[in-house]
């Protein structure tokens, strides 16, 4: 899929529209979902003392911030549709970012962890490794970036009136007539990852072999691109 700047916007703009209408009725089917669990799995490979500074990568109307603020930790969220940032900023009482997330526009080395919990499904496929390089920007050093995903067969295009992305399917899983958001992935960033002998990214999480192969193949575009921008590392 080969995407042109007005084909993105059209993307972007259609996905929020369908949040946009549908914001009510989001919040009350999902603001009971347990995800205790994925919060858990980012936390524990955070090695920073807290409290930590964190960011709710797509926050929806706030459910999480308000977990995360009420374990002690400074949380931001990043929301694309204008409705749910709103509901976010009441619900929590936290700061809520509207930003597109094709248009994303982070501080650097900010964060200890960015929690995108459902959410970078939305990326087209060839955006993602622009939207991975920004979001590791935005971690600090040793920074973790955690990313549940629906499972598939790396099929990409319109589902229920939301672009979405579906990932590679965990071996073994069973497919329902909806995607299960059961392959989850928590990834450690290195300092540097062009670095020559840096550490690789750590994974953890259900699916992490098949899911972690994909997420390399990211980042062998991001270092090309990287290289090409920036130069070869020393």
């Amino acid at each position: 899929m080969n995407l042109k700047q007005r084909n993105l916007e059209e993307i972007a703009n259609r996905t929020l529209d369908h949040y946009n209408q549908r914001a009510e009725a989001f919040w009350e089917g999902t603001r009971e979902h347990d995800v205790t669990q994925n919060i858990a799995a980012m936390l524990q490979h955070i090695a920073a003392d807290p409290p930590l500074t964190l960011l709710d990568f797509g926050c929806g109307p706030g459910r999480d911030l308000k977990v995360f603020t009420g374990l002690g930790h400074i949380t931001i969220g990043l929301e694309g549709s204008a409705r749910f940032a709103a509901m976010a900023r009441s619900h929590s009482g936290c700061a809520v970012w509207q930003q597109d997330f094709l248009k994303l526009d982070l501080p650097d080395h900010y964060f200890d962890g960015v929690f995108a919990n459902a959410t970078l499904f939305h990326v087209p496929s060839q955006e993602l490794p622009r939207v991975l390089r920004e979001l590791h920007a935005c971690l600090k050093p040793g920074g973790v970036l955690f990313s549940s995903i629906p499972r598939g067969h790396n099929e990409e295009g319109w589902n229920d009136g939301v672009m979405a992305y579906f990932m590679i399917r965990r071996h073994g899983g069973a497919m329902g007539p909806r995607r299960d958001l059961s392959n989850s992935l928590t990834i450690t960033a290195p300092p540097d990852f062009r670095a020559k002998g840096s550490p690789g990214w750590r994974a953890s999480g259900a699916g992490k072999d098949l899911a972690l192969f994909r997420l390399q193949l990211l980042l062998s575009e991001i270092r090309e691109i990287s290289t090409r921008c920036r130069g070869p590392a020393p």
